[in-house]
């Protein structure tokens, strides 16, 4: 014996050798009904007809419905829980007419970069009302400037 056959021996490297080179002989040997099949049916291409293709449709599209959240802030505090219904993927309408001017402005500032930082907007659609969408809404159409005080 060489030292290469005492090699191979030592680390089984001439048995795996023979299991390679025995596996196509082995399926060569099945007979045809033991043969692996693919679930799908091969179907040949027509001439002319286009090919089919699968259709993919992302999960994070498809939403079971979606929700408008009405809101009347009391106080400042209040700001946060309108931005953890956008971080939500809700709109949210956020009337203003019942709080203090300065803490209006405070929640509306807040509200500006809670939309940013989402990738929403912010539209103001009534005297103190404004709607605060997450990027998933699409805000279509004006509302016109003109607001009695």
């Amino acid at each position: 014996m060489s030292i290469k056959n005492k090699f191979e021996k030592w680390f089984y490297l001439d048995d795996e050798e023979k299991e390679v080179q025995e596996q196509p002989r082995r399926e060569e040997q099945r007979p045809a009904q033991e043969q692996p099949r693919s679930r799908a049916p091969m179907r040949k291409q027509v001439a002319g007809e286009p090919q089919q293709s699968a259709t993919v449709v992302s999960l994070q599209s498809v939403q079971k419905s979606s929700k408008v959240i009405l809101i009347e802030p009391r106080v400042y505090a209040e700001a946060q829980d309108i931005s953890e219904h956008l971080k939500n993927k809700r709109a949210v309408v956020v009337n203003l007419q019942r709080i203090e001017r300065d803490q209006g402005i405070r929640i509306v500032d807040f509200l500006s970069g809670t939309v940013y930082a989402l990738g929403g907007d912010i539209q103001r659609i009534g005297t103190d009302i404004f709607l605060c969408v997450p990027e998933n809404v699409e805000v279509a159409g004006a509302i016109s400037d003109y607001f009695e005080r």
